[in-house]
């Protein structure tokens, strides 16, 4: 059973590195690991429902906008972008299940760092894979290759955040939008892991083995810290260098290679 202290350390890690291109589910394997957790699956959703709400919270008139209007421009757009990460979820799944035992995890960690320093370096020379200005909002083009990068991006170590803001920003998006967009197209999918989780659990008849109040607080610290690492990761979106993360995560990958 996982400690009150690990889950509370899982928590702060959450809500801190949810927002940044460097895998929060990659560093709550690693740290599972570390720490001797084998519910790692339950835990990290958990914890990303947490941030998720963080989301909702700091875009909340972009939600309240795709509430309003689900099949409106930008409701159609989180579809277009839904999609393909399902499809890719469905067929990868037993797969990606299995990496939440950390086995991958350096090998995934580079995988984002080499995507990562690939995008600076495009973005630094003003190219893109796609010979178009730069636009104002999210095109579906955009959306579509976000969400396939979504649906590769679950598995733990390869961002969520770092893969679907590099598809945006190579495919000719601004950062800053390109981030909004990102975070909420993280709200259907963490949704559906969810109820697929609870299906599961619903349908084993066996409860994850987990301290209830560290599993709540951790909850409250992801949610609260991921709050403002949301609204903080928006406004500095346009200033950080992809390199420098590129290179922690190299780090980490070596790192990773000797915690079993």
């Amino acid at each position: 059973m996982a400690s009150f202290w690990a889950l509370i350390v899982l928590g702060v890690v959450q809500g801190l590195t949810e927002f940044l291109p460097v895998s929060s589910s990659g560093h709550l394997v690693l740290l599972s690991r570390l720490f001797g957790i084998e519910d790692s699956l339950f835990v990290s959703i958990i914890l990303h429902v947490a941030t998720l709400l963080s989301v909702v919270v700091a875009l909340r008139k972009e939600v309240w906008q795709v509430l309003k209007r689900p099949f409106g421009d930008l409701g159609k757009k989180l579809i277009v972008a839904t999609i393909p990460t399902c499809l890719i979820v469905l067929c990868l799944y037993p797969l990606i299940t299995e990496t939440f035992e950390g086995a991958v995890l350096p090998i995934c960690f580079i995988i984002t760092a080499i995507l990562l320093f690939v995008t600076s370096a495009f973005q630094k020379k003003q190219v893109h894979f796609y010979s178009e200005n730069i636009q104002n909002g999210i095109t579906y083009k955009q959306a579509l290759f976000m969400g396939i990068g979504q649906g590769f991006a679950t598995f733990p170590g390869i961002s969520r955040s770092g893969t679907t803001i590099c598809a945006g920003v190579l495919s000719g998006g601004k950062r800053e939008e390109v981030a909004k967009f990102s975070f909420l197209m993280s709200i259907p999918i963490i949704i559906l892991s969810m109820a697929l989780e609870i299906f599961q659990l619903a349908t084993s008849g066996v409860m994850p083995d987990v301290n209830v109040a560290g599993i709540i607080l951790a909850f409250l610290l992801a949610f609260l810290i991921g709050l403002l690492s949301v609204k903080a990761m928006i406004k500095l979106t346009q200033k950080l260098n992809f390199k420098w993360f590129s290179l922690y995560l190299v780090a980490l990958a070596i790192l990773t290679l000797f915690i079993r």
